[in-house]
């Protein structure tokens, strides 16, 4: 969701610059710096942007120059002032009488009247936000660029962690001859410990070792969770919400494995997917 878009225009007496600049975000946000006279631009402005963008923190700041001679005029109530000023001080300061060059220079006394008729600065507006789209077409293609990029990432990091899903599946201790061998050891030792066990008791005691120590659905979800990420890779639409809600059940599934996991080699492959999963979650957090 990063990038970065300038936009240039010379039009009706003004020239102005666009600048925008986005950002990660979870939504998208935007913060104006508009020149003076231009803020009514601000709605349209805002929904020109929701309707190109998803997510992203965008800033974006437009500077008017003007390039037409504007009008300007006497404010004679402030040289009124100061003449009256000069004239009480001229017998308590010996000075030189101030010149009128030198009373003009002094702030307030020129104004700058802005004087245009509306239709002039309605056509000022509209050619501005046209420059606005041409900026959200850079800034879009700016962002298709790094998310092009972002996707070869994310494709690699699927693949490992569908390796990573493969050889969990393959490991010894999530077969089903390794957990059946666990359970008749465990059950033995619980034999021991405690004689006369009823059948029932003992019936009990292997589901629930069973439902401890098998693997199978925590694997079988984790590919599925694989395949769903592929395939809204291909979508080519802003799908980065959803790639965040499946990285949780990602991680979910790759807790559970670790946590049920009574074997080093299927503990090592567990924590390695969950750092898998972390960074696909971070990389996620830049696209749309």
């Amino acid at each position: 969701m990063t990038g970065f878009a300038r936009t240039e225009g010379d039009e009706l007496g003004i020239s102005w610059v666009w600048e925008i600049k986005s950002v990660n975000g979870k939504s998208l946000d935007l913060r104006l710096r508009l020149a003076s006279g231009f803020d009514a631009l601000e709605p349209r402005l805002r929904a020109g942007l929701a309707q190109r963008f998803r997510r992203g923190n965008v800033s974006a700041v437009l500077a008017i120059t003007r390039t037409a001679p504007a009008a300007v005029r006497i404010n004679r109530d402030a040289l009124a002032q100061l003449v009256s000023l000069t004239n009480e001080l001229a017998g308590v300061i010996d000075a030189a009488p101030p010149r009128l060059d030198g009373l003009l220079a002094l702030r307030g006394v020129v104004e700058t009247v802005e004087d245009d008729e509306e239709s002039v600065i309605e056509g000022r507006r509209s050619a501005v936000l046209g420059s606005w789209q041409t900026a959200l077409d850079r800034l879009a293609a700016a962002r298709a660029e790094e998310g092009a990029r972002l996707e070869l990432l994310l494709r690699s990091q699927l693949e490992e962690m569908a390796a990573l899903v493969g050889a969990a599946e393959g490991c010894a201790a999530a077969q089903p001859e390794a957990i059946r061998e666990r359970l008749r050891t465990m059950l033995a030792s619980l034999a021991d410990l405690v004689p006369g066990l009823p059948d029932e008791r003992v019936a009990q005691e292997m589901a629930l070792l069973v439902a401890r120590s098998d693997v199978r659905e925590e694997l079988e979800r984790l590919g599925a969770h694989v395949e769903q990420a592929r395939d809204l890779l291909q979508q080519g639409e802003a799908v980065g919400r959803r790639l965040d809600f499946l990285c949780q059940e990602l991680n979910r599934e790759a807790n559970t494995l670790c946590s049920k996991s009574a074997d080093i080699e299927l503990t090592r492959i567990g924590l390695s997917l969950k750092a898998a999963v972390e960074q696909f979650r971070e990389q996620v957090q830049n696209i749309e």
